[in-house]
C-alpha cells in the first residue's frame, strides 16, 4: 500500500464511512450545481512538521472543514514525549481548550517515571487508528517525531524489549558514570553505532548497549523502512513547513509562553517524581532543571532543523508552507487535495 500523492487515487474497497461520505459530498456539490466524480480518498491524514510550526492549530482548522463533509475526525498524536502526563506544557501537548475542539488520542496517558519505546507506541497507534476506522471515523495523525510518525503509519521492524535486568544495569551505569562514559563503551564495542549516536543521547546509548548485550545490535531494517512509501492504510501525508527565520521566531516565542505557563515548575515536579530516561529526553527538560532558558531555545531550534531535514527525505509529501498564510487557508488546501483523492 502506498501514500496518497497529490492527485493520485488508491484502489481499496470503500467502507461504510467512504460510501456515506461519497453520498454526502454528492448532495453538497449538487446544491452548488456541480457533481463530483466518484473518487477514492485517503483513510488517514497525517500532518508532520517541526516543533512550533502550528500543527495543532492546523489540525483543528482541518477538522472543522472535514465535519462539513460528514467526517468525524480524531487526532492521534505521533510524538515520543506527549505521551507523558505531567509534561503537557513542556511537550506542547494539546491543552483542554484544543481538545474540546478536536479529540486527541495517545496524549498524556503515561506516568513520567515510565519507560516508553517506539515499539510500544506503534502497537498503541495501530490499535487506535484501526479502531477509529472501524467506527467510521477519520484519524488525523499529528506529530513531529519522525520515527513515531512512521511507526503509526507503517509496519516497521522495531527491536524487541531487552532481557530482564539489562536495562536496569545500564541505567545504573548511566546514573553513576554519565552518558559520555557509556558512549565510549558503545564506540569500542560497535564503532558504527558510536558514530551514529551523539554522546549526549542517553536514551539511544542505553538502548544500543542493551541490544549489544542481547546480540542484536546491527543496522536495523527500520532505517530503510523509514524512507519508503509503504503504509498500513491509504494516507495523505502533509508536511507543514515555514521559512526558517520565521520558524525560529515562533519557537523562541513558544518557549517564552511555556516558561510563563509554568514549564520550569512542571520539570522540577517530574524530576522529583523520578522521571524516566525517556521522559527526560523531552526538549528543554535538562535545560530548565539547570535554569537555562536560552539553551532550551537553541536546542529547540536545532531540533526543528533536524525535523525539517527528516521530513524532506520522506517520499510523497504534500508540502504546506505556513510562512505567509494562516491555518484556515492551509486547511482549505489540504481539504481540497483530500477531496480530489
Amino acid at each position: 500500500m502506498r501514500l496518497v500523492l497529490r492527485r493520485s487515487v488508491l484502489s481499496h474497497r470503500p467502507g461504510r464511512r467512504s460510501r456515506r461520505l461519497s453520498a454526502h459530498v454528492h448532495r453538497q456539490e449538487s446544491r452548488l450545481g456541480t457533481i463530483l466524480p466518484a473518487v477514492t480518498r485517503a483513510q488517514v491524514i497525517a500532518l508532520f512538521g517541526p516543533t512550533g510550526v502550528g500543527k495543532t492549530e492546523l489540525a483543528i482548522a482541518l477538522a472543522k472543514r472535514l465535519r462539513a463533509y460528514g467526517e468525524d475526525p480524531v487526532a492521534v498524536a505521533a510524538d515520543a514525549l506527549q505521551v507523558y502526563e505531567g509534561l503537557e506544557i513542556l511537550t506542547g501537548a494539546a491543552d483542554a481548550h484544543e481538545r474540546a475542539q478536536l479529540e486527541h488520542r495517545l496524549v498524556s496517558f503515561l506516568p513520567v517515571y515510565a519507560q516508553f519505546s517506539a515499539g510500544q507506541y506503534a502497537e498503541l497507534a495501530h490499535n487506535e487508528i484501526d479502531e477509529l476506522l472501524h467506527q467510521g471515523r477519520l484519524p488525523i495523525v499529528v506529530g513531529g517525531t519522525g520515527l513515531y510518525l512512521r511507526a503509526a503509519l507503517a509496519e516497521l521492524s522495531l527491536r524487541p524489549p531487552p532481557p530482564e535486568g539489562v536495562r536496569e544495569r545500564w541505567l545504573a551505569e548511566l546514573a553513576d558514570r554519565g552518558p559520555a562514559a557509556l558512549h565510549a563503551i558503545l564506540a569500542r564495542r560497535a564503532p558504527w553505532a558510536g558514530a551514529e549516536i551523539a554522546p549526549t543521547d542517553s536514551q539511544r546509548i542505553v538502548r544500543a548497549l542493551e541490544l549489544h548485550d542481547a546480540g542484536e545490535l546491527e543496522p536495523g531494517p527500520e532505517q530503510s523502512e523509514l524512507w519508503t512509501e509503504t503504509v498500513r492504510h491509504p494516507t495523505l501525508l502533509v508536511g507543514v513547513v515555514m521559512r526558517r527565520e520565521r520558524l525560529y521566531e515562533q519557537i523562541d516565542a513558544r518557549v517564552d509562553r511555556m516558561i510563563a505557563a509554568g514549564a520550569e515548575a512542571e520539570v522540577r515536579h517530574a524530576h522529583a517524581a523520578g522521571a524516566s530516561i525517556t521522559a527526560r529526553n523531552a526538549l528543554g527538560f535538562q535545560d530548565l532543571l539547570a535554569g537555562d532558558v536560552g539553551a532550551m531555545k537553541r536546542r529547540t531550534r536545532n531540533y526543528a532543523r533536524r525535523q525539517l531535514t527528516w521530513m524532506r527525505k520522506l517520499p510523497g509529501v504534500l508540502e504546506i508552507d505556513l510562512t505567509d498564510r494562516d491555518a484556515n487557508e492551509a486547511a482549505e488546501e489540504i481539504l481540497r487535495r483530500w477531496l480530489e483523492g
